[in-house]
């Protein structure tokens, strides 16, 4: 697995001219392909009279699913050029939907490409990405003795606490980055005199 990965900050919407024709690119984060085409299906309702609705996604850390669609454009001058700047900055778990509405000058397949592309470029820097590092989850287990410690320790160290449960012992989820697991371990049983339990679970990103 990739250890981290960017991804746009939230839903947005940038909106560039070309020779009057408007490119409004409308960006999302998506989890799955059925995300990223509930996306572009949710866009084409917005813009009902728009000429072209272009879109481009990737889905997975290794960017292991890459579709484009050029709706109608001519062949490879917009779906494509989108997609090649989705990788080249890149950024996965992404859809991108450029919709254009005719200003009745023909821009040719270059000007096409430049004004599809530089649509998801110029919307990416005006929106933002962020950084998503892969973490393994992790519960300590402690007694109630040495939970509040641990437990402030670990927020103090930045740590991504995701959980605090308590019963006949205190149980906390934290998750941490995959290479400092040995290092974690080390600290927990120097903090609890080797009384805390450390059981390791699946893995997920978060953002850095």
């Amino acid at each position: 697995m990739q250890e981290q990965y960017q991804t746009v900050a939230g839903e947005g919407v940038h909106e560039t001219e070309v020779n009057r024709s408007r490119f409004i690119c409308a960006l999302a984060p998506a989890a799955t392909e059925s995300e990223a085409q509930d996306f572009l299906a949710r866009i084409r309702k917005e813009h009902p009279t728009a000429s072209h609705h272009c879109f481009a996604y990737v889905i997975g850390a290794g960017a292991e699913v890459q579709k484009a669609g050029d709706d109608g454009e001519p062949g490879g001058t917009a779906g494509l050029p989108m997609l090649q700047m989705l990788l080249r900055r890149d950024l996965r778990y992404v859809v991108a939907v450029v919709t254009r509405y005719f200003g009745g000058t023909k821009l040719g397949a270059g000007g096409l490409i430049r004004a599809y592309g530089g649509a998801v470029g110029a919307a990416l820097d005006t929106l933002g990405t962020v950084t998503r590092q892969r973490f393994r989850l992790a519960t300590v287990t402690v007694d109630h003795q040495r939970a509040g410690k641990v437990e402030n320790d670990l927020r103090a160290t930045g740590r991504d606490v995701r959980d605090v449960a308590y019963g006949a012992r205190v149980v906390i989820e934290v998750a941490l980055p995959e290479g400092e697991l040995a290092g974690f371990r080390a600290w927990l049983a120097d903090a609890t005199a080797g009384s805390a339990e450390l059981d390791l679970g699946g893995e997920t990103y978060g953002t850095v």
